[in-house]
């Protein structure tokens, strides 16, 4: 097999790119080799995080007795919010709550009308439901009643009053009460669209 001249020179270039190549290849650069130490300080550093590190985790028992704490009050003050199924059913309750305070009255006290309020968000966490009801008494039995109200061990508490009055001869007053009673946000209905301000 013989070459034409054509191939002899090519292979003269890729003799000379090989050895051009091997010589910037195997070249030393700049010296020797960069050494990357650690720094200086870094021991010092260490030992000041692991001093911070260690503060921290010795306030971690500390903040776990805090939390206890605060999560014993909160269910002890939870104790009163009127849990039920629906929030019909709580309302239901809370009904059967002021009418157990009025009965207990001396004289005990009749509920004329009673409306179901709403129920609706109280804050971010509860939700409120509200029931209405109207009765005939006198100054006095108001009094004790209103009291007897803010007694109870449940949470409620009275929202609206509306005194006018009815008998000034007997001098009887005409009294629409609103009672409010803490329930769980679960039973407070969601509210359709974005928050209004």
């Amino acid at each position: 097999m013989t070459l034409q001249e054509r191939d002899k020179r090519a292979l003269m270039l890729l003799g000379g790119a090989v050895a051009i190549s091997a010589i910037i290849y195997f070249w030393p650069q700049g010296g020797a080799p960069a050494v990357i130490s650690p720094a200086v300080s870094s021991i010092p550093l260490a030992e000041q995080r692991l001093s911070r590190l260690r503060q921290v985790v010795a306030t971690v028992p500390g903040k776990r007795k805090v939390l206890d704490g605060i999560t014993a009050q909160l269910k002890e003050r939870e104790k009163g919010i009127l849990d039920a199924e629906t929030a019909a059913q709580a309302q239901a309750q809370l009904l059967q709550i002021v009418r157990r305070v009025t009965r207990a009255q001396s004289p005990p006290l009749e509920i004329g009308q009673v409306d179901m309020g709403t129920v609706q968000a109280l804050g971010g966490d509860y939700a409120e439901a509200l029931v209405s009801v109207s009765m005939t008494c006198r100054i006095e039995q108001l009094v004790n009643l209103l009291a007897d109200v803010s007694a109870q061990p449940e949470s409620i508490a009275t929202h609206e009053l509306q005194v006018r009055a009815q008998d000034p001869r007997q001098k009887t007053l005409g009294v629409r009460l609103t009672v409010s009673g803490v329930l769980p946000k679960r039973l407070a209905p969601e509210r359709k669209g974005g928050n209004v301000f």
